[in-house]
């Protein structure tokens, strides 16, 4: 039996693939670096992965699902737009996000001199304070694709419950 009064988590997983002449974006901040993560939209795969948790915790499906990449609409899109987007679709189900924490896994671009900023970013995605988003960047150990430089990947857990009336 679904019941909205409990607090609900999901997960998100993404990963895009660092090449030449794209801006590197995570968590709606531009990062300097000399290669950008290769996709339809923006493909920050900070609010990708976040995008999914939430939607996951909504039992809605994942963003393919919701913002397809054959759609020519999200072509290019800023990926804040997909992380508001999918608070809209929690709201048509009475829902809200209530915390986030999110690893980016990079061995390249250097994220932690980016992380307040990102964090304030994906708050104002999620009309959360920052201190409500925890997100935090590690590597690979030079193991695998990301370890190799190739890509960069991002794990969230997204928690949301029943959106309060402030009116009441």
């Amino acid at each position: 039996m679904y019941r909205p009064d409990i607090p609900r988590t999901g997960i998100g997983y993404d990963v895009h693939r660092l090449v030449v002449g794209r801006r590197c974006v995570l968590g709606g901040v531009a990062i300097p670096f000399e290669r950008g993560l290769e996709g339809h939209s923006d493909a920050d795969v900070v609010l990708h992965a976040l995008a999914d948790a939430l939607l996951g915790a909504a039992a809605l499906g994942d963003i393919g699902r919701h913002f397809p990449p054959t759609d020519p609409a999200w072509k290019d899109m800023d990926s804040r737009e997909i992380a508001r987007a999918a608070v809209g679709k929690l709201a048509e189900l009475g829902m809200e996000p209530i915390h986030a924490d999110i690893t980016v896994i990079a061995e390249a671009p250097r994220i932690n001199p980016h992380l307040d900023a990102m964090q304030r970013s994906i708050g104002a995605c999620l009309s959360l304070p920052p201190e409500t988003i925890s997100i935090k960047a590690t590597t690979n150990e030079r193991m695998g694709f990301v370890g190799r430089e190739e890509g960069i990947a991002a794990i969230a857990v997204a928690t949301i419950a029943a959106k309060i009336d402030e009116a009441s």
